[in-house]
């Protein structure tokens, strides 16, 4: 392999030395310190931090190698993009089926952040079933963002339970989800929308996304399929990183939402 192989061949074809540049990202380390860190003797890393140096992205001084102003430019950009590739594959086919429509430029671009996420998926006898980590994580949670586009018969009831325990909640519906529990769920609605640490909001547009959940202790996520077909699929995760992506994303739809809790008349008249 010589001098001429491309930048992104050189870089992503070998995992050793894609780790080697990651690893010298935090500054100059000697060989003992490269071969502890890789698992690895000499023999097999030094071919790999010749060929580095050869295309100028490692540079070694007397003992030690670090990263060149052109190997530093390409290490600051490789964490998003293999936590990205890291997520999309590891829960490939969910990702792979669905429509990013609803999901903000912004937030695709950090898509990475929704590392470690578990995929939820209901077996057919449960199929119209809460997922019982879901329930358990709410009805234990402090702050509340909820977004739906679909309706589910449990909502106001589990919501009702955790307003009573003086859960902060900020719910936003689209209108058809708003009409349906106005409608099938009068009594229950009215007395969830009474409590002072409750917050509604109208979406008005086609969110084009199935809805989510984040709370002070997990984010929940359901995106639509790209066919025309709802699977009740989700990805959920506890990690400070999700919950950062899923309260941003919450914050995004709030900008064009439409206050209605401080209007009763104009949600159950």
């Amino acid at each position: 392999m010589g001098t001429n192989i491309g930048l992104m061949e050189l870089v992503f074809r070998s995992e050793k030395r894609r780790n080697l540049l990651i690893f010298l990202k935090d500054g100059p380390r000697s060989i003992h310190e490269i071969q502890k860190y890789l698992c690895v003797d000499s023999v097999s890393i030094l071919p790999h931090i010749k060929k580095l140096k050869d295309r100028k992205l490692v540079i070694q001084r007397d003992h030690t190698y670090e990263l060149s102003i052109i190997g530093k430019a390409i290490v600051n950009k490789m964490p998003p993009l293999l936590n990205t590739l890291e997520v999309l594959e590891d829960n490939f086919d969910y990702w792979s089926r669905r429509s990013f429509e609803g999901i903000p430029p912004v937030l695709r671009s950090r898509i990475w952040e929704l590392k470690n996420c578990k995929l939820i998926r209901p077996d057919l006898s449960h199929m119209f079933e809460l997922d019982p980590e879901f329930v358990e994580n709410l009805l234990l949670s402090r702050q509340v963002f909820g977004f739906s586009s679909y309706f589910h018969p449990s909502f106001i009831s589990l919501y009702l339970e955790i307003a009573k325990k003086e859960a902060q909640i900020s719910l936003m519906l689209t209108e058809p989800v708003l009409k349906r529990f106005k409608a099938d769920y009068s009594e229950d609605f009215r007395t969830l929308i009474g409590f002072e640490h409750v917050n509604l909001s109208l979406f008005p547009k086609n969110p084009r996304l199935a809805g989510f959940t984040v709370t002070d202790r997990f984010f929940l996520l359901t995106i639509l399929p790209q066919i025309k077909f709802f699977e009740r699929e989700s990805l959920f995760s506890s990690e400070p990183q999700a919950l950062k992506w899923g309260t941003d994303l919450f914050s995004h739809l709030q900008k064009e939402a439409i206050q209605v809790s401080g209007n009763t008349n104009l949600i159950i008249s």
